[in-house]
């Protein structure tokens, strides 16, 4: 606790550090895993819960290898960039973890990409390889990336995954040999035309490399080494991929862990995406770094099957962004789950709504659920609350900085740091800042200042203990004659109504004033309809008269990405064509 006193606290500069003394792991994501594999051979590590299948630390580490071996025999080089386009599964993971040991960098791939998306990807980072989900009812990935591979003279390798289930453990040969002599640089190394492998075919020549060559290849490793690309969302102008090394990422997922709480005791259901830095690190690399196990509910997200899994492997931690709890809570059978075994999580992707929270706490028996708050530049998490924090720090606020972190409020346009409880932009500062936005100096320079601190563009501001508030971003802020108006106040405000499920609060162009408010609202199951008169009604005396929403629209849901995420550029672009009588 502070030991300033109340004028002290709230006149102090908006700048914080983390203060638990927690180290840094000065390792690569490899040799983390061989370690926890050692120390915990028989505990569980990876569960399928779709198809039964799952992995102790001895089998997951075999067949990581078995992944690494693979790569180095099909050509990859340490620093090739190799894609992974497809759903949850436990092959995700194994990809994950084989291709930092084999020092491969790991493109993630967002699987709503469309050709032109994938496309725009592997050129910018030159990659050589993709590794393909099967073809569903919706999509065909194989197919959209030959496509690709037609326009894309780098790529040169397509490796399409197993159908769900299809491949058993049985089929990983496990046994690296001790000695074998390698031909050539590799199966597939400098051929000029495109070659396609089945997963199990890639996997039969992981033999081809010895042990010792294996181990050779993660030795030449450093943990500062670049090992992941993810590329940001593009809501403006071209994606930018992330480059980030195994020192941000091993480290930021290891403090997640650290302050869940996490042990091989425990185990964690992870409905997130793994192409998204919130499956990937704060799920797996959290877990798995303190020998937890992972629980992989489903392919991609349904409610009812992560409650299952939750109640069938009696998981002690649970993971979604708002949208996620929300559709759980929402589940007509919601209390004949048992899910009495769990007592942590997270939510983060977006600010989380006090009523869904405070429901997540008592009905869920999520006491400890942590928020996390950070971009996918800072690996992610840059705040975050602990467990011991009260249910008003955990639900009004973000928490506080990561340990081995800092964190200031500023004024965008002095870059003056602000006092304490004044709205500015919050930027971060530390091991977890990327190396960079990849072959993109001009971009890098314009997010990470000279001093090394990461501009976030969210508007934010700190309280006198040090607690962070996110406010909204700032391109999301809404001036309606001069006001600034943070749609998340108005959201929050609203999310109290007894009608209301869900809502999102938007700017939309306005003669007058410039911008309106148009409140996006879900109804709860059973409610007709909500008018704008409903709504001034509710917030007559309670709210300022320019935060009121002057338009309401009724939606079934909002557009989402892939990762949770609300899409509010597509909102407000559907909303100017309400309002203009389009469609």
């Amino acid at each position: 606790m502070s030991v300033l006193d109340e004028s002290q606290r709230n006149s102090a500069p908006s700048s914080t550090e983390g203060l638990e003394d927690l180290a840094l792991l000065d390792e690569t994501i490899g040799e983390n895993l061989r370690r926890i594999a050692q120390q915990y051979p028989d505990a569980d590590a990876v569960l399928e819960a779709g198809t039964g299948r799952f992995w102790s630390y001895a089998r997951l580490m075999e067949d990581v290898d078995t992944v690494s071996a693979a790569l180095i025999a099909a050509g990859f080089a340490k620093g090739d960039r190799v894609g992974l386009w497809a759903p949850n599964s436990a092959e995700w993971t194994l990809v994950q973890y084989g291709a930092a040991q084999a020092g491969v960098i790991l493109v993630n791939l967002n699987p709503a990409y469309r050709s032109h998306e994938l496309s725009f990807v592997v050129k910018q980072c030159g990659m050589r390889a993709l590794i393909v989900a099967p073809p569903d009812a919706r999509t065909n990935p194989p197919n959209v990336a030959r496509e690709v591979a037609a326009q894309c003279p780098d790529l040169e390798t397509l490796i399409m995954l197993p159908l769900p289930g299809e491949v058993d453990q049985a089929s990983y040969p496990h046994a690296v040999p001790g000695r074998h002599e390698r031909h050539g640089e590799g199966l597939h190394h400098h051929q000029k035309h495109f070659v396609e492998s089945t997963w199990s075919e890639v996997m039969e020549d992981s033999t081809k490399v010895s042990a010792e060559q294996l181990a050779q290849r993660a030795q030449s490793l450093r943990p500062t080494d670049p090992i992941n690309l993810q590329y940001t969302s593009g809501t403006t102008g071209f994606p930018k991929g992330v480059t980030l090394t195994h020192f941000n990422l091993l480290n930021n997922g290891f403090h997640i862990g650290e302050l869940l709480g996490y042990t091989v005791e425990d185990s964690v259901v992870l409905p997130v995406p793994f192409f998204h830095c919130f499956g990937m690190v704060i799920g797996n690399l959290a877990a798995l770094s303190h020998g937890a196990a992972t629980i992989i509910p489903s392919r991609t997200f349904e409610p009812a099957a992560a409650l299952a899994a939750v109640q069938e492997y009696g998981a002690t931690s649970l993971y979604g962004v708002p949208t996620m709890f929300i559709a759980e809570l929402a589940l007509p059978d919601f209390d004949d789950y048992n899910l009495s075994s769990l007592r942590t999580g997270v939510m983060a992707g977006s600010p989380c709504p006090v009523e869904v929270m405070r429901k997540v706490i008592d009905r869920m028996h999520m006491g400890e659920v942590a928020i996390c708050y950070g971009m996918t530049e800072t690996s992610p998490v840059s705040t975050m609350t602990r467990s011991n924090d009260s249910i008003e720090q955990r639900t009004r606020t973000v928490g506080r900085t990561m340990p081995a972190l800092e964190s200031k409020v500023i004024d965008p346009g002095t870059g003056e740091i602000l006092p304490r409880g004044r709205t500015g932009e919050l930027c971060t500062r530390g091991y977890s800042v990327m190396a960079g936005y990849w072959d993109e100096p001009e971009q890098t320079a314009d997010a990470v200042d000279e001093d090394g601190w990461m501009h976030t563009g969210d508007l934010a501001s700190m309280d006198p203990d040090g607690y962070i508030s996110i406010d909204g971003r700032i391109k999301d802020l809404i001036i309606r004659g001069g006001e600034n108006i943070s749609p998340r106040e108005v959201e929050e405000f609203l999310y109290a109504h007894p009608l209301i499920q869900d809502v999102q609060v938007i700017g939309v162009p306005d003669e007058k004033y410039g911008e309106e408010l148009m409140a996006c609202i879900v109804l709860v199951d059973g409610a007709e309809t909500l008018t704008p008169d409903d709504i001034r009604d509710f917030a007559s005396g309670t709210i300022a008269h320019y935060k009121v929403p002057r338009y309401v629209q009724i939606l079934d849901g909002f557009p989402m990405t892939v990762s949770g995420k609300v899409r509010k550029v597509q909102m407000r672009e559907d909303a100017a064509r309400f309002l203009s009588g389009g469609s």
